[in-house]
């Protein structure tokens, strides 16, 4: 395979296909087969974050989607972040996420700070 720049759906395919081949080959990423995979593997990347973007998650669904896999409820945050009605006022968007709040979510729940400042 001849390495360049993937430019088309039809060549995106193709270097899946390939990449699929040595996968199952089991190729070693030490040799020069490997290096190349790991090559092919960083220009489909490129591809795919060109043609098909992952759209930033929401803050607010992302803090209830942690607090959930958590186990957390509303009430652990009542007296971190304000009274009970407040924090249920952040929660259904009812009132903003503050710099302030969202470092404590950050901290708290271990949320990347770029998603929560989207």
């Amino acid at each position: 395979m001849n390495l360049k720049i993937i430019r088309s759906k039809k060549e995106y395919q193709q270097y899946l296909a390939w990449a699929d081949e040595m996968f199952n080959k089991k190729i070693s990423p030490e040799t020069p087969e490997g290096e190349k995979l790991q090559v092919v593997l960083l220009l489909i990347k490129q591809y795919e974050d060109q043609h098909y973007p992952v759209p930033r998650p929401d803050p607010i669904d992302a803090i209830k989607n942690k607090m959930v896999d958590l186990g957390i409820k509303n009430k652990y945050f009542v007296g971190k972040v304000g009274s009970k009605g407040y924090v249920s006022a952040i929660l259904n968007k009812r009132k903003p996420l503050t710099l302030e709040i969202a470092r404590l979510f950050h901290n708290e729940l271990g949320i990347p700070a770029d998603i929560l400042l989207s």
